[in-house]
C-alpha cells in the first residue's frame, strides 16, 4: 500500500559535495520499513523522482539526495514552504527480524541514507549495527557524525584516500577485520556485486534501478532472480542476497 499526499518542506540544507537532507511536513502512516521510498512529483518534469527514506517520525520524512540531473537540481533550489506532491510507503524495506545479533551496514555514496533508519530500528530491536561509509574521497562524506551518535561504530573508505580507508568498502571491512552476523547494504551495483561475491554469510541488498510509476503497475523495472522475476519499485528496492542473479 503507499499514498499521495501533499507535503511541506520544513528546511532543506547542503551536507556535502552536491548531497542535500530535506525535511518533509506530511502523514507518514504509509511508512512502515527502513528502506522504502517516496516518489516525489516535480514541476515540469513527466517522471516522479524516487529518493529514498533517510528518517521518519510521526509526521516528518527526512531525506537525503545528491544532484545528478536536473530533477535533482531543481529539488535542491527549494525553500521552506513550498509543498510536494509525494507517493509514500513505497517498495519492501529492510526486514529487521532476518537480521542476526550483530548486522554490518554497508552503504556506497546515497545508499547511506536508508541505513540510518534501519540503524536504529535495529537498537530498537536490541541488536548492534556497525555502519560502513564508502564515498569518493572526503568533500563527499555525510552522516558519519550522525551515526556514531546513534552509538554506532563507524569505519569510512574513500576511493583516494583522503578520508578513512584508501579503497572501497570491502578493504575497509577487511582491514577491520570484523565479525558479524549478516550484513544489509545500499548502494551502486558494482559495490553490492563485490559485497556479495566478499561476505560469506546472508544479507539483505537495496538496489537502485531507475523507475517509472514507482508501484508496480509499468514493470519498467523488472529483473530476473532465482524466484522468478520482481519489480524493484514493488517487489524491491530490497532483496535478499539468496534470491540475486547477478
Amino acid at each position: 500500500m503507499y499514498k499521495k499526499g501533499i507535503y511541506t518542506i520544513l528546511y532543506q540544507q547542503k551536507l556535502a559535495r552536491d548531497v542535500y537532507v530535506m525535511k518533509l511536513f506530511g502523514d507518514t502512516s504509509f511508512i512502515t520499513a527502513p528502506g522504502q521510498f517516496v516518489n516525489i512529483l516535480l514541476e515540469g518534469r513527466y517522471l516522479r523522482r524516487p529518493i529514498s527514506i533517510c528518517d521518519w517520525n510521526e509526521n516528518t520524512i527526512t531525506l537525503i539526495y545528491k544532484v545528478v540531473g536536473e530533477g535533482t537540481r531543481q529539488m535542491s533550489t527549494m525553500e521552506p514552504g513550498v509543498k510536494l506532491d509525494l507517493l509514500t510507503g513505497l517498495g519492501n524495506g529492510f526486514d529487521v527480524s532476518r537480521c542476526g545479533q550483530r548486522v554490518l551496514l554497508v552503504g556506497g555514496g546515497v545508499g547511506v541514507p536508508p541505513l540510518y533508519g534501519l540503524a536504529k530500528a535495529l537498537l530498537a530491536a536490541g541488536k548492534t549495527p556497525v555502519m560502513i561509509m564508502g564515498f569518493q574521497s572526503k568533500e563527499d562524506v555525510f552522516y558519519q557524525k550522525e551515526f556514531e551518535e546513534l552509538g554506532c561504530p563507524v569505519y569510512v573508505a574513500t576511493a583516494d584516500g583522503s578520508a578513512g580507508v584508501k579503497g572501497f568498502v570491502t578493504h575497509a571491512i577487511a582491514q577491520a577485520k570484523l565479525t558479524y552476523d549478516d550484513y544489509c547494504a545500499c548502494g551502486p551495483i558494482p559495490m553490492l556485486k563485490a559485497l556479495y561475491d566478499a561476505c560469506p554469510t546472508t544479507g539483505q541488498l537495496s538496489f537502485e534501478e531507475r523507475m517509472g510509476c514507482g508501484f508496480g503497475a509499468c514493470m519498467g523495472c523488472s529483473c530476473k532472480t532465482k524466484y522468478g522475476s520482481k519489480r524493484i519499485c514493488k517487489d524491491g528496492p530490497v532483496l535478499t542476497k539468496e534470491e540475486i542473479i547477478w
